[in-house]
């Protein structure tokens, strides 16, 4: 039960800073219009959207718990951007979409970071460093997957919007024209279970982080 909470905890967490860091984001490049609609807030119920933040992830971790594998990932409702505000629409909105996806990135590295305090600092206390380990294995593992899952360059995923900037001119219009595709792509993506190898080389490189941390731990512990 505790893992459970835990997991629900750090998932809704990361999906809520990582719509945040896209409204942050266009605010600095002049867009105020998430400001506005009070979605820079940290109220995780101004974030929640039904299917991405509670329906979806709740299956996925139904099978995970009953399996002890797959893949625990989500969205949150999506932080109205208007792309005509910012300084330069065409750059500065690839900036916003790399925002998320780095937030989660940045997170993945404060939960890795936990491992070795906790070490330290709960030493000799075998619930509290458990606890603790349990924060920062999922921590990892979902902000890592939530980066990944994002920068996959198919619409309406953060990734497209990048990859759309980098291509010449008229093939980034036609490029755009299959966003209306995007979702019935993504989602046969997830049950010809092709998702799975991104969602493996994450796992493996929270591993690798968490591995490092844990090294740093008993080194100063």
């Amino acid at each position: 039960m505790l893992e459970l909470i835990l997991i629900i905890a750090i998932l809704l967490f990361s999906v809520m800073i990582h719509e945040c860091a896209h409204g942050l984001v266009a605010l600095w490049f002049g867009d105020d219009t998430a400001k506005r609609q009070g979605r820079l807030s940290l109220n995780i119920m101004r974030h929640i959207d039904l299917a991405g933040t509670i329906i979806l992830p709740l299956i996925l971790l139904f099978f995970y718990l009953m399996t002890g594998s797959g893949i625990i990932f989500g969205w949150a409702k999506p932080v109205p951007v208007r792309i005509s505000s910012l300084r330069n629409p065409a750059r500065d909105y690839t900036f916003v979409s790399l925002a998320g996806p780095l937030s989660n990135i940045l997170l993945a590295f404060a939960f890795a970071f936990i491992l070795p305090f906790s070490m330290i600092v709960f030493k000799g206390h075998n619930i509290l460093l458990s606890v603790a380990s349990i924060i920062c294995l999922f921590g990892v593992k979902i902000n890592i997957i939530l980066a990944m899952f994002n920068l996959i360059p198919i619409p309406p995923l953060d990734g497209s919007h990048v990859l759309a900037y980098l291509l010449p001119h008229p093939i980034s219009l036609r490029y755009q024209q299959f966003a209306r595709y995007g979702i019935f792509i993504i989602l046969f993506l997830i049950i010809t279970d092709t998702l799975k190898y991104p969602f493996l080389l994450a796992d493996y490189l929270s591993r690798i982080l968490l591995r490092w941390m844990y090294s740093i731990g008993r080194f100063f512990g």
